[in-house]
């Protein structure tokens, strides 16, 4: 039976697994949903949208897996108005301790029009009966009517008392394509609300995007007209702009509760290991104007701030970096540590030694120790990732050697295993980096588009560790890569190869459905 809560709770539901992996080169395989499920039950969301399980059979895989091994939070999985779409739904979150289901269909008229060739009538019988049949099996379940906030609101009034007669327990309206600003965004929730019969009997939820920069102040507006769910990602990621980021939305409640009179039940000290474990795993770094968890979100550059916190943090910092589990940047371990104190720095630093090869990853920290004079938290975190991202690969860099002058062509040799096999090739180019490159297409056989390629220092000095992002394209398929070394030719190789690997996995899956949602 599910959990009651107080008139003042927000609940945080987290569709970072679902919305926020349609992001173009978002995409996580099983394993990398689950370590993601595992950190927001540390943060303690209350429920987890943990993918489309109709829309193919790998998102089906790891919905199920998904609710097998997360506990405490529901675990939902989106589904239209249709037969089959709820039947996988149901049978993908059957394992799970508090299963739920979240139905969805449009109610604006451009969309009824252009996308579903639907009648109002049409929608809100489509509607009712998905809700009806989904309640003979389960009784957690959420109904959204997309592109809420260009819908006409006495048509969405007559479809949300319907839903909630057949037995929805969560209605949300979303702000599908990022079209509202707040104080439209919030009218539409009090007058909704005051307008549907039973309203009183369901919670209340928020689904906004961030088109014009409004998701989180959206959300916001609608919490103080009586919304009590908010919908959200880790770092804000999803379709188009993204998603209302989880960490502002929760820390706004936190910071401002004065004003917003509400609370939620996020441990907000885990925000910062799952802001890095997401960018990590999507191969996408965190600006460093991010709110909350960018780089520079507790720095101070200007003189007058710089006094000012030096005599009371107070007077710039409306919060405190350790209340978001930002690490101190301390010299946390040394060439001297022993592998009990790395595994125990792995798990404060929200990393299940589970899932990576703590053995490799210990020595490529104390190869770190003897090449680096302090490591930071940030190194540690780096090290680990790089081991997760490379267990289980088709393709798995070896060896790289490249040579550079001013009087001849960059000159790169490259040594990979492909399935178990040693292969080797070597290549020239317009810089070391893009002979490494060529030399790995070689290899692999794969020659997609280099869309993007960012370098970051993950720490200071010129030992740092750096830390390599790029985004490669192919036949209309978009991933992201990640790789972080001491060298940065190496850290770069690191990052295609991850690309590689991430690309040959999903050439084996066929989305047979459009991505779609709230």
């Amino acid at each position: 039976m599910e959990q009651s809560y107080p008139d003042d709770y927000v609940r945080i539901f987290d569709t970072t697994l679902r919305d926020g992996e349609q992001s173009p080169g978002c995409t996580m395989n099983v394993d990398e949903k689950i370590a993601v499920a595992r950190q927001l039950e540390r943060l303690k969301v209350d429920v987890i949208e943990a993918g489309f399980a109709a829309s193919s059979p790998g998102d089906f895989e790891a919905v199920r897996k998904v609710a097998e091994v997360v506990t405490d939070p529901i675990v939902l999985s989106l589904s239209r108005t249709r037969e089959e779409d709820i039947d996988q739904a149901l049978r993908a979150v059957e394992k799970a301790r508090h299963p739920g289901i979240h139905i969805f269909i449009a109610t604006s008229d451009i969309h009824l029009r252009y996308k579903l060739a639907m009648t109002r009538e049409d929608v809100l019988s489509a509607a009712t009966w998905a809700v009806a049949r989904a309640k003979q099996h389960l009784d957690y379940i959420e109904f959204s009517c997309e592109d809420a906030s260009r819908s006409d609101w006495d048509f969405m009034a007559k479809v949300c008392t319907e839903v909630i007669r057949a037995g929805a327990r969560v209605i949300n309206l979303p702000d599908t394509t990022g079209h509202a600003i707040p104080e439209e965004f919030g009218e539409m929730f009090s007058y909704i609300r005051h307008n549907v019969d039973g309203s009183d009997r369901v919670i209340w939820s928020a689904h906004c995007h961030n088109d014009l920069g409004l998701a989180v102040a959206n959300s916001l507006a609608a919490i103080r007209n009586g919304a009590r769910q908010v919908e959200c990602t880790i770092n804000g990621i999803g379709e188009r702009a993204g998603n209302t980021s989880m960490e502002e939305v929760v820390m706004a409640l936190k910071t401002r509760r004065d004003l917003m009179q509400v609370r939620c039940g996020v441990d907000s000290r885990q925000i910062y290991p799952a802001s890095r474990l997401v960018s990590q795993i999507i191969g996408q770094p965190v600006p460093p104007n991010k709110p909350i968890v960018g780089d520079n979100a507790f720095a101070h550059e200007a003189g007058i701030h710089q006094d000012g916190v030096l005599k009371n943090k107070l007077t710039y910092e409306i919060m405190r970096p350790e209340d978001i589990g930002i690490p101190s940047n301390k010299l946390v371990l040394g060439k001297h540590s022993g592998r009990h104190a790395f595994i125990n720095r792995l798990r404060e630093l929200g990393i299940d030694p589970d899932t990576i090869d703590v053995q490799r990853a210990f020595a490529a920290f104390k190869a770190l120790c003897d090449k680096k004079k302090i490591v930071y938290d940030d190194d540690i975190l780096a090290l680990a990732n790089e081991e997760s991202r490379q267990a289980a690969d088709a393709f798995e860099l070896v060896d790289v050697v490249v040579r550079s002058s001013t009087r001849t062509e960059p000159h790169a040799e490259v040594i990979m295993r492909v399935e178990g096999e040693e292969r080797q090739a070597e290549s020239t180019g317009d810089g070391m980096v893009d002979a490494c490159y060529k030399a790995i297409y070689r290899i692999t056989g794969l020659s997609p588009a280099l869309e993007r390629y960012s370098v970051k220092a993950i720490t200071g000095g010129t030992d740092a560790l750096g830390e390599v992002s790029c985004l490669v394209r192919e036949n209309g398929m978009t991933v992201a890569g990640q790789g972080a070394h001491s060298d940065i030719v190496m850290a770069s190789a690191l990052a295609l190869v991850n690309a590689l690997n991430r690309l040959k996995a999903r050439k084996g899956v066929s989305h047979e459905l459009r991505r779609e949602g709230p």
